[in-house]
């Protein structure tokens, strides 16, 4: 393996958050208007603790304004949908993100579903799923799915027709607008998951493999065509022999490496384009906001 065959998210991301703060500049200049990101946090998950620092950390970084709104866990339903409603009647907020997982007392789908979807920087919102799907009026687009699609389009060209994609998972918030984004590209795709039969037959027709199952190097490498370019959006912690942890992806990365055209490490491949792609679509917001055409990046 060659480090050329190297996907390298974190280089690619770091030139997107250059592209965005440069927006935030323009769009400060020409309008006076500074583009501002909500994140909600509700009750003390450690992990959304770090991963909410990060994105307040990289917003300010972009020249952006950060509000951030940390909640007990005891905080009741119509307290959250309050603070949305609130958020969403903001002019400085362009963007409003719910960190989940939210606490048992809370319907995730009726707050994401009271999101603006103007503001739905996570694209999660119905009205938002539904634009992707159709293709009418401008979606809000999740941020992974985005984000691998950006790399994959780096790596091989805006137009993906003619190739062939597997996406293996479905859920809502990766598999199937991934599978969107990549018919939107022209992509021949097909949606696998633990009910397909022959999974390992169908990654070995794929040029394009996506693995979002969330198993460990589920994703071997005589699943790999040769040649092919793979997406790794999996983010697992396993333990070692010597009883510490390490992350690995969904894919046995050196087995697949060996074979693959291209390939993104975990971590360091999809992950870092997460929040890269959440700021870029908050300047997005900020531009419709102002009646200007979605700045290019």
């Amino acid at each position: 393996m060659s480090s050329s065959n190297v996907i390298d998210g974190k280089a690619f991301a770091a030139g997107l958050r250059g592209r965005v703060a440069e927006k935030v500049a323009e769009l400060k200049s020409q309008k006076g208007v500074v583009p501002g990101l909500a994140v909600v946090l509700v009750g003390e998950d450690p992990a959304s603790q770090v991963y909410v620092r990060n994105k307040a950390k990289q917003t300010l970084e972009a020249g952006m304004q950060s509000f951030e709104h940390k909640l007990p866990d005891t905080t009741t339903q119509d307290d959250l949908l309050a603070l949305v409603a609130q958020l969403n009647a903001d002019p400085q907020v362009h963007g409003i993100l719910v960190q989940l997982p939210l606490p048992k007392q809370i319907d995730a789908n009726a707050v994401i579903g009271s999101i603006e979807p103007a503001k739905d920087v996570d694209g999660f919102n119905v009205v938002n799923a539904g634009r992707l799907m159709t293709g009418a009026g401008k979606p809000m687009v999740p941020c992974t799915p985005l984000g691998c699609l950006l790399l994959l389009q780096d790596r091989l060209g805006k137009d993906l027709s003619g190739k062939r994609a597997v996406v293996v998972g479905r859920s809502n918030i990766v598999g199937k607008p991934m599978a969107q984004l990549l018919l939107g590209a022209n992509a021949t795709v097909t949606i696998a998951h633990s009910r397909t039969a022959d999974l390992p037959g169908e990654c070995r027709n794929a040029d394009i493999l996506i693995a979002a199952v969330g198993r460990p190097e589920m994703i071997k490498g005589d699943w790999v065509k040769p040649g092919a370019t793979v997406i790794d959006v999996g983010i697992n912690r396993i333990e070692t022999p010597e009883g510490k942890t390490r992350l690995v992806g969904d894919v046995a990365y050196s087995e697949a490496a060996e074979v693959a055209g291209a390939i993104t490490p975990v971590p360091g491949g999809v992950g870092p384009m997460t929040i890269a792609v959440l700021l870029a679509n908050c300047v997005t917001s900020a531009y419709r906001a102002a009646g200007l055409d979605d700045p290019a990046l």
